[in-house]
């Protein structure tokens, strides 16, 4: 257990070490990163004079970068606790912040990269830049857009593009793109402060943006024939049908936290985290030559399926699993190998007493939730929000019941009747009211909870043919959650 003045090294996401402090412990640890970056782990004596982070990158205000930490919260693998120091003045003892281990690393580098490849003048428009309103001319006509925005969809773009229309919104940090490239990939490799770009359906044969300042990169539809990543990319997505045939990445994408639903394609078989969104069993197939993975999520849709082949991966230390319920306790790691964490959040009942026992008196700290009854899952495993039954029972039976009758009624609908638009909307518009009594009476929908309700009302409005605009204005109308 870690207490006030114990010091660790943070491995950071692109390689080298930051490290942090521990000011302050309760119930909760008081956590100050510091100013610090080494390619190697730093000794205890390197940090004695080390003082807080400052972080004043995009649009944070030069405050030390403190959170709170839970104090039963392990340390990630990689992490090392280096002894105790005495806590300098100038560290702060309290935050209202909160954080996970695992993300202290990501500010040290975010500063990092403001300091060393944002060009002053960019930071400094940045800085300056109001939230009034500026003209923006992409070669279709002048538009109106805020002076703060930070994402710009461009999939309807037609045409050539006039970029150096971007210039006048100094926040831009993401984009969305569809299609072939039309001077995409220049005006990125321009513009160090765009650092997230959402692509879809890209051109089949060659996508280089290796010389690019990314460091999240969506892919969608159609994938590539080869992609070049840029050295900085932290986060990969992959949201298609096979992936790219073959990616260049640093290190054999060493650094790349790679989400895929479709395999993972050659060159990134160095990657140490993983998230599979899974249909069906996942195997050795897809995990085979990952001897590097350290950390690997897996999240099933329907056809929920098993595990195979994990304990051909002789780094892997953490294992979360997300509705895991057709996974057993046989398909799991074995006690003794490098498996530390296990969390599975979506189980049946009747398999977890099974899964805590296999790892009974091993070093592998286990946490189940979400455990349901076989019985309760043969008539809700498809329903979109079954999960309400992790926070509230009651509540969350009441809401799988709102969800299943009104897609039971939208499903009756012809979908040729003139009136079934009317019709939708006073199903709809039940199934909302209900939810609002949910939440009166039971006070169970936060934030997460109100936007999987949104998400469940627009896949119900579009499987009803409701317009999607016509849809958010019906669900802002009559929710009170």
């Amino acid at each position: 257990m870690l207490g006030t003045g114990d010091v660790v090294a943070i491995p950071l996401p692109l390689g080298g070490y930051g490290a942090c402090q521990v000011t302050a412990a309760d119930e909760y640890l008081t956590v100050c990163v510091l100013d610090w970056h080494s390619p190697e782990p730093p000794g205890l004596d390197d940090l004695r004079a080390a003082g807080p982070l400052i972080v004043d990158h995009h649009s944070w205000s030069g405050d030390p970068e403190v959170v709170n930490v839970a104090a039963d919260e392990h340390l990630p693998a990689g992490y090392v606790r280096l002894g105790r120091l005495p806590v300098r003045p100038e560290l702060p003892r309290g935050t209202s912040s909160y954080a996970f281990w695992a993300g202290l690393g990501t500010q040290v580098v975010l500063q990092r990269r403001w300091q060393l490849e944002v060009p002053a003048r960019v930071r400094e428009a940045y800085k300056r830049a109001g939230h009034g309103r500026v003209q923006v001319d992409l070669g279709n006509g002048p538009m109106t857009r805020s002076a703060a925005l930070s994402h710009l969809d461009l999939r309807d773009q037609r045409g050539d593009v006039r970029w150096a229309g971007l210039d006048a919104l100094p926040h831009l940090t993401q984009l969305s793109w569809r299609g072939d490239e039309r001077g995409l990939v220049a005006a990125l490799r321009d513009r160090p402060l765009v650092s997230a770009l959402r692509w879809e359906d890209p051109p089949a044969g060659v996508v280089d943006l290796g010389r690019t300042f990314l460091h999240e990169l969506t892919l969608a539809g159609r994938m590539p024939r080869r992609l070049v990543l840029p050295p900085g990319l932290m986060t990969l997505r992959l949201e298609g049908a096979a992936p790219p045939e073959a990616v260049e990445a640093a290190h054999d994408g060493r650094w790349v936290a790679l989400t895929t639903g479709c395999g993972v394609p050659q060159g990134l078989r160095g990657v140490r985290e993983l998230v599979v969104e899974a249909a069906g069993d996942v195997t050795g197939t897809l995990l085979d030559g990952l001897a590097e993975l350290e950390a690997l999520r897996v999240r099933w849709a329907r056809p929920y399926g098993g595990l195979a082949g994990l304990d051909a991966l002789p780094r892997l230390h953490t294992l979360e699993l997300v509705d895991a319920y057709e996974v057993d306790a046989s398909m799991l790691p074995a006690p003794d190998g490098p498996l530390r964490r296990l969390a599975v959040d979506g189980l049946r009942s009747s398999r977890s007493k099974a899964v805590k026992q296999r790892y009974k008196g091993s070093d592998v700290a286990v946490e189940v939730r979400g455990a349901k009854p076989d019985r309760w899952l043969a008539a809700n495993i498809d329903n979109p929000l079954r999960d309400w039954v992790d926070d509230h029972k009651r509540a969350g039976e009441a809401a799988c019941r709102a969800y299943a009758a009104a897609a039971r009624a939208l499903g009756g609908l012809a979908a040729d009747d003139p009136g079934a638009v009317a019709d939708a909307r006073v199903i709809l518009r039940e199934f909302v009211h209900t939810l609002n009594g949910i939440d009166e009476r039971y006070e169970v929908i936060d934030t997460v909870r109100r936007e999987e309700a949104w998400e469940v009302f627009l896949e119900l409005a579009d499987r009803a043919g409701v317009p999607s605009a016509e849809a958010e204005a019906w669900f802002g109308d009559w929710r009170e959650f």
